[in-house]
């Protein structure tokens, strides 16, 4: 029997996942199904264009999948944002493609929900029932991020990068608007936007995560590291001297009416 109190979205981006989107998409699935939430999947293809991850996605047929995309290549950031316009869920959820992460931890971040009564969950690599196994490159970012994060934006969870977090939708018609990232520093801008305009009770959950080893070379994995950083000084600079995220900025946000009319409305 599901519950019908709440209704769960799940966000998933994909990037060059040809390969391996449609068993990505199936697992999801298959996990869902069990869930006692009603749910819907919304897979957003980040650059159409660059090989066939939107056509293979489009061939999972189930009715909870709704398979959309743009032409070219925006980064994560910009695709999670993309698809968390266009859900209906009181629940809002993301998890990456590529299965690095299990997505057995979707009914563990729902049921951290419940009990903590919380605006956030994020999936932890940090937490001490996860069970991990990712690269020094991965490991350097993600205690990079935590030290940003807990010292310079004021987030007091151990790890804000891993591609698996929740939100109550009322987080996301406040925050949505106002985020500007669009790749690396998307996760840190989204938490502390969220912190600063008093949504407190963000807590952790334990994720299973397996890592591809080879998915990163020396190279890249600076130019992440650096970008991450880049990134993660624009938004402290935005947040705590701008003040740029504040209401009493007055900016004319541009809240999407549909997105929040589900949640008045409960559609």
């Amino acid at each position: 029997m599901k519950n019908n109190t709440h209704f769960l979205s799940i966000i998933v981006p994909v990037y060059k996942q040809e390969k391996t989107i449609q068993k990505d998409l199936e697992n999801i699935i298959q996990v869902l199904d069990q869930i006692r939430y009603e749910y819907e999947i919304i897979t957003v293809v980040d650059g159409i264009k660059i090989d066939n991850s939107y056509r293979n996605a489009k061939k999972i047929k189930s009715k909870n999948l709704k398979v959309i995309g743009y032409q070219h290549n925006h980064g994560k950031g910009y695709a999670v944002r993309y698809g968390m316009a266009k859900t209906k869920g009181d629940y809002v959820a993301f998890i990456d493609a590529g299965m690095e992460i299990d997505p057995n931890g979707i009914s563990m971040i729902l049921e951290h929900m419940e009990w903590y009564n919380a605006d956030i969950i994020v999936g932890s690599k940090r937490h001490p029932a996860s069970q991990v196994d990712y690269p020094f490159d991965r490991k350097i970012i993600s205690f990079g991020g935590y030290i940003i994060a807990r010292f310079f934006l004021g987030i007091n969870v151990h790890d804000t990068q891993a591609g698996l977090k929740i939100f109550r939708r009322q987080v996301l018609i406040k925050v949505l608007p106002r985020l500007l990232i669009k790749t690396y520093a998307f996760d840190l801008e989204i938490l502390s936007v969220a912190n600063r305009l008093g949504f407190h009770h963000i807590y952790e959950s334990p994720i299973k995560l397996n890592y591809g080893f080879d998915s990163l070379t020396h190279a890249t994995g600076l130019k992440v590291i650096y970008q991450c950083l880049i990134d993660a000084l624009a938004v402290f600079y935005r947040l705590k001297i701008l003040h740029y995220y504040d209401d009493k900025n007055n900016r004319k946000w541009v809240y999407d009416p549909d997105l929040e009319m589900r949640v008045n409305t409960g559609l």
